[in-house]
């Protein structure tokens, strides 16, 4: 097999025969861009300029506050917030002098538009997640090639357990934009049959969960129901919760 930086990446995820190979290099993926972002990156001009214009999600803006690297952050949180301010005030002075159509005005309507939506749009932007989203497009264009180039991996896809729901239309649609018809209409009924299988697995696991609960199950065995919840949500919704959501474990 012929191994690049994409392809590694992709068969390691495999290899740990996870729900989604997908949600797993996500994860991975997110710690690395953080750490980045904590470390030298923060002192790059063209990393800088990005970051002073687009910014962060909440949500990773609380996990580099947790890496305590708190004057990056802290210069980093600087640079942007003069940039918001300038962009606010932008905002704001526009949003004062719109006015109403004619028709809008007879009807008593209110302007459409606004600093409202403008100020979402302005903080709707996050660096890592676009990074993110860019890599983990690679990796699902990665498996759709592999798919049909390394009789190695297609023998792991095929005894794969398929991708959470989010990740199954992202590889789809890749599929769709990267691949011959013909390949794409065999990879798209493998992965389809992939799908329902593990979907059903996960659905009667879910419910054994459930009847365990009954008196009359007690002293029967569990089998894979135990974190049957936790793979349910996230077969459905991309890892968000239990162990196949944590991020990898950090000194700092």
């Amino acid at each position: 097999m012929k191994y690049t930086l994409d392809t590694m990446p992709v068969l390691d995820a495999y290899k740990t025969n996870c729900e989604c190979p997908l949600c797993h290099l996500r994860i991975l993926c997110e710690d690395q861009y953080v750490d980045s972002m904590l470390g030298a990156a923060y002192m790059e001009p063209d990393c800088r300029v990005k970051t002073n214009e687009v910014g962060f999600c909440s949500r990773h803006f609380e996990l580099m506050y947790n890496r305590r690297n708190r004057l990056g952050l802290a210069l980093m949180t600087h640079t942007h917030m003069q940039e918001v301010i300038a962009s606010l005030k932008t905002i704001l002075a526009e949003g004062g002098s719109s006015s109403r159509g004619l028709f809008s005005s007879l009807r008593g309507g209110k302007a459409e538009g606004g600093p409202a939506p403008k100020i979402r749009a302005r903080m709707a932007g996050c660096v890592i997640c676009d990074e993110m989203n860019a890599s983990i497009e690679r990796y699902a264009y990665t498996i759709a090639q592999l798919y049909f180039t390394n009789s190695e991996f297609k023998a792991m896809f095929d005894q794969s357990k398929g991708f959470c729901l989010p990740h199954l239309a992202l590889v789809l649609e890749m599929a769709d934009r990267t691949l011959s018809d013909r390949q794409a209409a065999e990879f798209k009924k493998t992965l389809s049959a992939l799908e329902i299988e593990n979907l059903k697995r996960i659905e009667g696991e879910l419910e054994w969960f459930t009847l365990k609960f009954d008196y009359r199950n007690t002293d029967k065995p569990w089998g894979n129901s135990r974190d049957a919840v936790e793979r349910s949500v996230n077969k459905l919704m991309g890892a968000c919760v239990g162990e196949d959501a944590q991020m990898p474990a950090h000194n700092d």
